[in-house]
């Protein structure tokens, strides 16, 4: 956990150090330890270089563990490259990936900060109908909506996810409701706070 934490607080010795490390592990050296493998994994894509995606789409190509594929699954839509976020979202529907992990792998994008959230919105839209008969009604289905709607902090995207989900019924009208509530509260909260907490971070010099 710290080491993913210095990570995105981008520290530099913290940076580099995971990237020696996931070298040698991809090219079948020291081998990472498992307890740090992930932190090291999101530390790396961070980069956001097609080589470390390159190499970590081979890890879980070669890999039979779930445990070692989900590592690399769940993190391989956060970097900051656009077309690489938009590659994991296809790969989302391939043969590659158990239906069990779908809403994973995209949710890992909508976890991208504000344009990863806007792709798997916008994938989820695009093939909805897919995914509908894919993962509906169910778990699966649920955790879509959850990892990728939920997230939002403006009520243009509620009015927007209304609108949607208004036209295009589901099997999941609980789920739903609890998304657009949690995009309503964090709208408010970012009304009511959000110039204060950005002053905050503006006095400590960030």
């Amino acid at each position: 956990m710290l080491v993913g934490t210095l990570g995105r607080s981008e520290d530099s010795q913290v940076i580099d150090k995971c990237h020696e490390l996931f070298q040698q592990h991809a090219s079948g050296g020291a081998q990472i330890p498992a307890d740090i493998r992930g932190s090291v994994y999101s530390t790396v894509r961070q980069s956001g270089k097609e080589s470390d995606y390159n190499q970590l789409l081979e890890i879980f190509s070669k890999t039979d563990l779930h445990e070692e594929r989900q590592r690399v699954f769940r993190i391989l839509g956060t970097g900051p490259n656009s077309e690489l976020r938009a590659r994991t979202l296809e790969w989302s529907l391939s043969d590659a990936i158990r239906s069990n992990d779908v809403p994973f792998v995209i949710g890992g994008v909508s976890n991208a900060g504000y344009d990863g959230r806007q792709e798997a919105w916008n994938y989820f839209k695009n093939k909805h109908p897919i995914l509908l008969e894919k993962f509906a009604p169910g778990f699966l289905y649920n955790r879509l909506i959850q990892n990728i709607c939920g997230h939002f902090t403006d009520m243009e995207k509620y009015k927007e996810l209304e609108e949607f989900f208004t036209e295009n019924k589901c099997p999941a009208e609980r789920t739903v409701k609890q998304a657009m509530e949690s995009v309503k509260l964090r709208a408010a909260w970012l009304e009511r706070d959000g110039e204060s907490v950005a002053q905050w971070f503006k006095d400590q010099g960030f």
